[in-house]
C-alpha cells in the first residue's frame, strides 16, 4: 500500500536529486524521446509509478522551459496525452490508498466495544460476544471494571426501490426426480420463513443437493458454465456427506441449506440478481454450500487450545473458514465432483477470488471489521464493492435465525446451544477451561441470544439494508447517466416516487418478537437461579452447623 505521507514531491531542486530520479527510471536529462517509452512503465498501484510520474512530470516540464526549440517537436501531443493519462491514474490510485487508510482509523474495535454499561449483560455472555465476533482472546482476563461496553451500530433504515427478477427453470432430467413433498416446499422458495427442516424431513436428509440444484437451474448456471447434471449431483451430495461427517446439532447440512436459502432471498428479494454477473452468483451460491463443509462441530478457539493439525496448519488464523474452502477446492480436484473444469482461466480466477473472499468473511473475528469497513464505503459515498457486499450478504445469512420466526429461531437454539455444550464437555475432559456459553450447567441461554440480537444481528441487518439502499442509488444515478437529457427529467420523478417506498425488511418484525419473548425467559432464568442460590446457601449453612457439633 502506498504510503502518501512519506512522499515527498520536490519539482524544484538540486542536479543530484534530478540524476537520481533520471537512473531511477532510464529517463536522460536531454532526451525526449524517452517519454514516449510506456512498456516499462511501473503498474499505478506501485510505488515506483510515483517516481516515475514525478521524473517525467520534471522531463516535460525540462521540455517546456526549451527557448530554443518548440516543445511539440520535443513532445509529441500523442505523447503528453498518454504521460498526462498515467499521472491522473497514479494519482487516483494514490487518492484511492489514501481514503482507505483514513476508513480504517476511523473506528477500531476497541470503539465498536465501549458503548454500554458494564452491567448491561452477564460476564458469561460478554466474554462470548467479545471472544466469538473480535479477534481478542484476553478479552476474558479483564477485571470487572475493565469490562469492554458495546455500541450499537443499527442506523435509520432509509428509503429505497425494490427491483424483482423472474427468471424461466431449465428442463432437466433430475427435475423430474424432485419428490412431490419437496417440490412443494420448493414453492415457498421466497419466504422469508423458509421451512428448512421440512425440507430436509421430506427430501429424507437431502435438502442441500435439492436446493443447489433448484437454484443452479433458476440462474441457468449449469448451461452457462457447461457443468453435466450428474458432475452437479455429485458435488452436492459430496458435500452433504462432509456436513454430515462429525453429526453436529447445528453446523450441519440444515444449516446450509439455510443459508444458501436465506442468501438467495436477501439478494432476489431485493432485485440484486440483475446487479451481479453470472460466475458472482454462481461464486455466491456455491459460497453458501460450502462455507462450513466439513465443520467439526467445535469453534476456532477449541482448535487452537486443543492444537490440533488444522490450527498448525492454518496458524490459528480463520482455521475453520481456510479448512472449508481448502476442502471444497481439493474435492473439486476429482473430475467427478469439478463443476469448474470448464470455467476459463479468468473465470476460474474471478471464482476462486470470490469464494476465498466470502467464507472466510463468515469468521465471527472479523465481524465488527466486516461493518466497519462497509459503513464506511457507505459514509464516504463510494462505490460499493461487489465482493465486500456479498460477503456481507453470505454474513447475515449465517447469524440469522434469530430474525426467523419464533418456532424456527427457537429450533436453531436449541442446537446450537447443545453444539456449545458438546464442545463444553469435551473441554472438561481435558481439562481446558470452559469457553463462553459452553458450560451446560452455568450458561443463561436467554440473555446470551438477547446480547447476540442486540449487539450482532440486529445491527448486521441494519447495514446490510442501508448497503441495499446504497447499491440501489448507484444503480439508479448509472441508468440516468446513461440516458438523454429528457429522459433524465422524465425518471427523475419516478426515482423519487419509487425512493418512497420501504424496501422490505422481513427480518425487523421477528427480531422484536423473539427479544421480547427471550426477556420474558430471561426474567424466569433470572428467578431459578436466585432461588438455586438461595438453596445452595442454606445447604452451606446446614452442613456448617452440622460440622459445629460435631
Amino acid at each position: 500500500m502506498i504510503n502518501v505521507k512519506k512522499i515527498r514531491i520536490q519539482f524544484i531542486g538540486s542536479s543530484r536529486h534530478k540524476e537520481k530520479l533520471d537512473d531511477n527510471n532510464h529517463l536522460s536529462l536531454h532526451n525526449y524521446s524517452d517519454l514516449s517509452n510506456f512498456e516499462t512503465l511501473p503498474l499505478v498501484d506501485h510505488i515506483d509509478s510515483i517516481k516515475c510520474s514525478i521524473t517525467r512530470l520534471a522531463k516535460i516540464r525540462d521540455a517546456l522551459g526549451e527557448h530554443n526549440q518548440d516543445f511539440f517537436s520535443l513532445v509529441t501531443k500523442k505523447d503528453l496525452k498518454k504521460n498526462v493519462e498515467y499521472f491522473l491514474q497514479v494519482m487516483e490510485n494514490v487518492l484511492l490508498d489514501e481514503r482507505k487508510q483514513v476508513s480504517l482509523r476511523l473506528m477500531s474495535e476497541d470503539d465498536v466495544l465501549s458503548e454500554v454499561e458494564p452491567d448491561a449483560v452477564p460476564n458469561e455472555v460478554r466474554n462470548w460476544l467479545s471472544m466469538t465476533f473480535t479477534r481478542s482472546v484476553s478479552n476474558m482476563k479483564k477485571k470487572a471494571e475493565d469490562k469492554p461496553k458495546f455500541k450499537s451500530v443499527a442506523q435509520a433504515i432509509r428509503a429505497g426501490i425494490m427491483v424483482d427478477r423472474m427468471l424461466r427453470r431449465m428442463s432437466s432430467s433430475l427435475e423430474s426426480n424432485v419428490p412431490a413433498q419437496v417440490s412443494k416446499v420448493l414453492k415457498t422458495l421466497n419466504d422469508w420463513n423458509f421451512e428448512v427442516f421440512a425440507m430436509n424431513e421430506c427430501s429424507e436428509g437431502q435438502a442441500l443437493r435439492y436446493l443447489g440444484f433448484e437454484l443452479m437451474q433458476k440462474f441457468n448456471i449449469l448451461s452457462k458454465f457447461k457443468i453435466q447434471n450428474l458432475v452437479m449431483q455429485n458435488f452436492l451430495e459430496a458435500v452433504e456427506a462432509g456436513y454430515s461427517k462429525y453429526n453436529n446439532p447445528y453446523h450441519n447440512l440444515i444449516h446450509a441449506t439455510d443459508v444458501l436459502q436465506t442468501t438467495y432471498h436477501i439478494l432476489n428479494n431485493a432485485g440484486l440478481m440483475s446487479w451481479l454477473s453470472s460466475i458472482e452468483i454462481f461464486a455466491t451460491f456455491v459460497s453458501a454450500i460450502i462455507h462450513d463443509y466439513e465443520h467439526t462441530g467445535t469453534t476456532n478457539n477449541f482448535h487452537m487450545q486443543t492444537r490440533s493439525e488444522i490450527a498448525l496448519v492454518y496458524n490459528d488464523r480463520a482455521i475453520l473458514e481456510n479448512y472449508h474452502i481448502s476442502a471444497t477446492f481439493r474435492l473439486m480436484l476429482n473430475d467427478s465432483y469439478n463443476i469448474i473444469q470448464e470455467l476459463t482461466r479468468e473465470e476460474y480466477k474471478e471464482f476462486r477470488h470470490l469464494v476465498i473472499e466470502m467464507v472466510l468473511a463468515t469468521d465471527m473475528s472479523f465481524h465488527f471489521t466486516q461493518l466497519k469497513t462497509v459503513k464506511n464505503m457507505i459514509s464516504l459515498n463510494e462505490t460499493i464493492d461487489k465482493p465486500k457486499a456479498l460477503s456481507l450478504v453470505l454474513h447475515c445469512a449465517d447469524i440469522s435465525h434469530p430474525s426467523k420466526n419464533w418456532p424456527l429461531h427457537e429450533k436453531w437454539t436449541n442446537l446450537l446451544v447443545e453444539e456449545f455444550f458438546s464442545q463444553g464437555d469435551k473441554e472438561k475432559e481435558l481439562g481446558l477451561p470452559f469457553s463462553p456459553l459452553c458450560d451446560r450447567n452455568n450458561t443463561p441461554i436467554a440473555q446470551s441470544q438477547i446480547g447476540f440480537i442486540n449487539f450482532i444481528v440486529e445491527p448486521s441487518l441494519n447495514v446490510m439494508g442501508d448497503m441495499i439502499d446504497k447499491i440501489f442509488e448507484q444503480i439508479l444515478s448509472e441508468e440516468q447517466s446513461r440516458t438523454s437529457k429528457s429522459d433524465i427529467n422524465d425518471s427523475s420523478s419516478t426515482s423519487e416516487s419509487i425512493k418512497k417506498k420501504p424496501i422490505e425488511r422481513p427480518w425487523a418484525q421477528h427480531l422484536t418478537e423473539n427479544k421480547a419473548k427471550w426477556q420474558i425467559l430471561a426474567e424466569e432464568e433470572k428467578k431459578k437461579k436466585e432461588q438455586e442460590n438461595s438453596e445452595q446457601i442454606g445447604e452451606n449453612k446446614n452442613e456448617d452447623k452440622k460440622n459445629g457439633d460435631n
